[in-house]
């Protein structure tokens, strides 16, 4: 059914129920090769670290936040890769994962309320409008 499925991830318990789902997809579509990618937000104080020390910080936060994510593959033994891309979640999401020519794209929703994202839109609702193949939004 499906042979490359990424899944947008940043630890959250909505990324984590998307994972669930995107093993258990790729677990009865095997083979299948499921490919995480984080994109960690970067606020101010963040910018005007060194470049190295930056990937330093994002790598601590991608043990610390897909670590259950990357067990639950490695449990069903699903191959798996993750990936840590730069700038704004929606649009780095969208970018790889059209360039991929993904079968899927997963990735949880973010609960923001009403006036949040009209204001500000959510990470879902911007990947599910630009990204060119079936998305599933995770609850």
């Amino acid at each position: 059914m499906y042979s490359h499925i990424i899944l947008a991830a940043d630890g959250s318990a909505h990324s984590y129920r998307a994972a669930e789902h995107a093993a258990a997809l790729a677990d009865a579509s095997r083979p299948c090769s499921v490919a995480i990618i984080f994109v960690p937000r970067m606020d101010e104080s963040k910018r005007s670290l060194l470049q190295q020390e930056r990937m330093t910080v994002v790598q601590w936060e991608r043990r610390e936040k897909l670590a259950r994510h990357e067990a639950l593959f490695e449990e069903k033994g699903i191959p798996y890769s993750v990936l840590i891309r730069e700038g704004e979640p929606g649009p780095a999401i969208v970018k790889y994962a059209n360039a991929q020519s993904a079968d899927l794209v997963i990735l949880g929703s973010r609960g923001l309320n009403h006036l949040q994202q009209f204001v500000l839109g959510s990470v879902s609702h911007k990947v599910m409008k630009r990204v060119t193949c079936p998305v599933m939004i995770v609850k």
